[in-house]
């Protein structure tokens, strides 16, 4: 990594770790999901953390700034993190410095106790994720979506779904 990828790096995950302890979500905008969310739906996203539930939103306004209409793929920008349950910041945290520094970064955090129950959770979140989406009623391309958010298979709206995830 260069010096100036390495400095774009950390200030991204400061601008992330900001977010994550500042997220809020307004009673307004969880009651708006309910226009287009079924119950099943509505209790998925009032069960994730608090900071999946905003970036969720996050992603669904930036799919949107980009033109998408289609209840698929929204559903797919708000619910994408579900898998990721009360996962806290530290495991989060943790598992940037390994996805930037190698799995060594990650072997090192999974001795914290507990830490490494949270690091495999955050390794299998799409899939958790995806499967949540099922039980909840999405549809096989929400659930599709979600399931391979890190390697999309959309050719119409993965990309586009990871890209509004990473800029979220």
């Amino acid at each position: 990594m260069t010096a100036r990828s390495q400095a774009a790096w950390w200030a991204a995950r400061t601008r992330q770790f900001l977010r994550h302890v500042r997220a809020r979500v307004r009673a307004d905008e969880r009651n708006r999901l309910a226009t287009w969310l079924t119950p099943a739906q509505l209790a998925l996203f009032d069960g994730m953390h608090v900071a999946d539930r905003r970036h969720g939103l996050d992603v669904v306004a930036a799919l949107r700034a980009e033109g998408v209409t289609e209840r698929d793929v929204l559903l797919a920008g708000l619910l994408h993190d579900a898998g990721k349950g009360a996962t806290g910041l530290w495991p989060r945290v943790a598992w940037s410095l390994g996805e930037a520094f190698g799995p060594r970064a990650l072997q090192v955090a999974g001795v914290v106790p507990g830490m490494a129950a949270h690091l495999d959770r955050l390794r299998h979140h799409a899939e958790v994720s995806a499967r949540l989406a099922e039980v909840a009623g999405c549809g096989p391309r929400t659930v599709d979506l979600i399931r391979h958010q890190d390697a999309p298979r959309d050719a119409e709206f993965g990309q586009l779904l990871r890209l509004a995830d990473d800029a979220s």
